[in-house]
């Protein structure tokens, strides 16, 4: 895809950028070149706006979805590209020729991209999105690993029963905004340097909706919205890790202009687990076992995430050897592959022996040699170079 921007650059922002950030960032684009702002403009400058206008929009659709993110932070564009195996080109996720872009930019501004969200000055109202909202879950490592489901239960600001949303008591109507004159938003013009410039902002009375109600809902005071209590069933993918995150389109805040619901972000805690200790895809955990098993070899039982399993010790083991055993980790997010499971062993020194026992054992120790205890004779020989040079 040659010639194409990097879209991080597009939306001038950096690649670890929150969801928030790309959003608002977005917004303030997509308002730049909007083709509404350029209707006076000569044909060379409207056509400059519109590609950038798509450009944007598509930068924007990429950078929202999760999972095109990800493609596009490994591959970059070439994770788009017709026959590439990510999906197809960019009619692979809208199709920027058509009502795409146009689509999600009405998300934020509540209109479609013709009609600028009322701030074209086509007479539409401004439609605010609700809140984001974030939710934290807490997970076992073995629920990371194979992947559950959850119940969560919150608060949010949720359409008002009473008046389904409009503001207005039962039996009044919506009449237009007089502060505003119905166009959701009220213009200033201020003095400068360089001439008047003038601005425009959401109108306060109506909030953007161009309209107001005759009598104000007596639950919701006018607003349309009023707390609720949602409870939903989630499903959490296996293979996810502490600190990622799920958004749930449109379970956050209901707006109060008449826009969309904002977002849930529900976050993920995987718990500290008692024997293991995870990173990224490996699972890592130390194992006692008696000084005689190490000494001689043998076999020791030790525990897996899928239950326990059995491991050959070879004779002379050493304290700190560890084990790796293949495809006992945990399963990549997107199913690539399975991490594995590296275990640690330590040598248990027995402890309280009796009077026979501390016999049996130093008549033991008598019987060695140096030949038996090959660290200990290499470090005493790097002390005895060390002093007599």
């Amino acid at each position: 895809m040659a010639g194409k921007r990097d879209y991080y650059e597009v939306l001038g922002i950096s690649k670890g950028a929150s969801d928030s950030e790309i959003k608002k960032a977005y917004r303030k684009a997509a308002m730049k070149y909007h083709p509404d702002k350029f209707s006076n403009a000569d044909e060379k400058e409207k056509k400059e706006a519109e590609e950038k206008f798509k450009e944007v929009n598509e930068a924007y659709q990429v950078l929202s979805d999760a999972n095109k993110k990800a493609q596009y932070d490994q591959f970059g564009h070439a994770a788009f590209e017709q026959g590439g195996g990510f999906g197809g080109g960019a009619g692979g996720f809208g199709g920027f020729g058509g009502s795409g872009f146009e689509d999600i930019f009405s998300s934020f501004f509540g209109g479609g991209a013709g009609g600028f969200g009322g701030f074209g000055g086509r007479g539409q109202s401004y439609a605010e999105p609700g809140r984001d909202l974030r939710y934290q879950v807490d997970i076992t490592l073995e629920e990371a690993a194979k992947g559950t489901e959850k119940t969560i239960k919150y608060r949010r600001d949720g359409k008002c029963k009473s008046c389904n949303g409009s503001g207005a008591e039962s039996g009044s109507s919506l009449k237009t905004c007089p502060k505003c004159g119905g166009k959701g938003y009220i213009e200033t013009v201020q003095r400068t340097i360089f001439g008047n410039m003038a601005s425009q902002s959401e109108c306060p009375d109506c909030h953007g909706k161009g309209k107001v109600p005759e009598k104000k809902c007596k639950s919701c005071y006018g607003s349309g919205v009023a707390k609720e209590t949602v409870e939903k069933k989630i499903k959490i993918p296996a293979g996810i890790d502490r600190g990622q995150k799920l958004r749930l389109d449109g379970m956050g805040d209901a707006s109060e202009n008449g826009g969309p619901n904002g977002d849930l972000y529900v976050i993920i805690n995987v718990k500290d687990h008692p024997v293991f200790t995870r990173r990224e895809n490996d699972i890592y955990c130390e194992v006692p076992i008696k000084f005689s098993t190490a000494v001689l070899g043998g076999e020791v039982e030790i525990p897996t995430l899928n239950g326990t399993k059995t491991i050959k010790i070879p004779a002379g083991t050493q304290s700190g050897k560890v084990f790796k055993i293949k495809g006992e980790g945990i399963k990549s997010l997107r199913g690539h592959y399975t991490g594995d499971e590296f275990v640690e062993v330590r040598i248990e020194t027995p402890v309280d022996l009796n009077e026979k026992q501390k016999e049996l054992l130093m008549e033991f120790e008598e019987s060695l040699k140096e030949k038996n205890y090959k660290e200990h004779k290499s470090f005493f020989e790097k002390i005895k170079d060390i002093f007599t040079k």
